[in-house]
């Protein structure tokens, strides 16, 4: 197991197991001293015999009346005892753990397991899911909103940064509230969550932005003049013809006009074991608020997955941002996502948000300077060369030394972000492994 050595397992279940040959998928939730710990249990019947996995590590076990017996060892032959009961979809009881800092001490803890729905019999399904609420935190303990097989499309929608709605009605607390998370069967820490973003339309005519420059970007000449920035800016969505104009524009900026880009701000998996809950305005590995202007439609976005089902989350939809997001707001709106996931079993476990577009692969680095994000994106691109293409170290220095380019992701939050990023054409003249 990757968190526990091994268990043995006691429950009550009845209805779940009534006919041979069953598989059955469960979510199991144990509190460790206040920390809520996630782990897979992977159950086959036939008979009375039982066998599966537990968090990766093969079990065995038997039916005795209506209490199940399951033993999972490891290389360090410790055990672990479940006693519970079931009652629909859900066990409750007790788990007897060894104290991992004395094994001769043994503890209680509660745990509850979920049943994961099974996967819908014929082809990937198209989903329709409206939110009733959002979260502002990148949380492993929220609730799912959806389970989602790898396959799966959903069309769904998002609200501002400041939580209104396509209505211009609120439903949320500002501060980038996100819709899921939506739980990814099958998907596993250690694996990668493939999010292809099929669809990313405005779903009302205006967005709210600032005349404001972040502090990252505002050199001390200028910061005493920019006192008086941070004013609201209503912009004006031509969503027929694909245009942005500030409302009310006076002076040099009456004629200006843009061309709409819509992405999305955040796009996240919670975070793993040990980590509280997130805001939703700030970022790590597991993606966040990365405010990167390459979240469009047409491109593909993978994240390392850090808990059972990845438990994904998106939101903080711009109609419109430059690089770093120098406003500190870019063109906030509402938007209907439509995406699709799947899921790359281990192996190849990415350690940074990357993304890929029709004509380029690219990497995001994010941390609490520039320095350090350019070095993350710099890492993490080397990685992706590494795995894919399998460079030596110095074949990937050629490579980025000729073919890199760099671009500013986030200069708005208390993170920042550096983007590497290399053309398709060039790297077409690799070999390449397994791809």
């Amino acid at each position: 197991m990757r968190k526990r050595t091994a268990l043995f397992f006691l429950c009550t279940i009845a209805a779940p197991f009534a006919h041979a040959s069953t598989h059955e998928s469960w979510l199991v939730t144990t509190e460790l001293w206040g920390n809520p710990s996630y782990q897979m249990l992977e159950l086959d019947r036939d008979g009375d015999r039982l066998v599966g996995t537990f968090d990766g590590d093969k079990l065995e076990g038997q039916r005795v009346g209506d209490a199940l017996h399951f033993v999972v060892t490891d290389s360090s032959h410790a055990i672990y005892v479940f006693t519970g009961k079931h009652s629909g979809d859900n066990i409750t009881g007790t788990a007897d753990y060894p104290d991992s800092n004395n094994t001769k001490t043994r503890v209680n803890h509660a745990f509850i397991a979920r049943m994961i729905p099974p996967r819908p019999a014929g082809q990937a399904r198209q989903i329709e899911f409206k939110p009733k609420d959002y979260s502002n935190e990148f949380s492993p303990h929220r609730k799912p909103v959806l389970t989602v097989w790898p396959g799966d499309t959903v069309h769904t929608s998002t609200v501002d940064s400041g939580g209104v709605d396509e209505h211009g009605t609120t439903r949320a607390l500002f501060g980038n509230p996100q819709t899921g998370p939506f739980y990814i069967a099958g998907a596993a820490p250690g694996d990668t969550l493939v999010i292809k973003l099929k669809r990313l339309r405005l779903n009302r005519d205006y967005a709210d932005s600032l005349d404001s420059i972040v502090g990252h970007a505002l050199g001390a000449s200028l910061a005493a003049k920019a006192s008086d920035l941070g004013k609201p800016v209503r912009w004006k969505l031509d969503r027929e013809r694909g245009l942005a104009s500030i409302e009310n524009a006076i002076n040099h900026l009456r004629n200006f006009v843009v061309p709409i880009r819509p992405m999305l701000g955040g796009l996240a998996v919670a975070p793993g074991f040990g980590s509280a809950a997130i805001s939703t305005g700030d970022t790590g590995r597991f993606g966040g608020n990365m405010d990167w202007n390459d979240v469009i439609e047409g491109n593909t976005i993978y994240l390392p997955v850090f808990q059972p089902g990845a438990l994904l989350y998106l939101g903080d939809a711009h109609a419109l941002q430059g690089d770093g997001e120098t406003s500190q707001y870019a063109l906030e709106t509402s938007m209907d996502v439509v995406f699709s996931v799947d899921v790359v079993h281990g192996g190849k476990a990415i350690n940074t948000p990357r993304a890929e577009s029709p004509t380029q692969i690219m990497v995001l680095g994010q941390a609490g300077s520039l320095d350090d994000a350019l070095r993350a994106a710099t890492t993490g691109m080397i990685q992706w060369l590494q795995q894919d293409y399998d460079l030596s170290l110095a074949e990937c220095a050629e490579v980025l030394g000729s073919s890199v380019h760099y671009a500013v992701a986030n200069l708005a939050g208390r993170s920042v972000g550096m983007v590497a990023k290399i053309d398709k054409t060039r790297l077409a003249q690799l070999a390449t492994i397994n791809r």
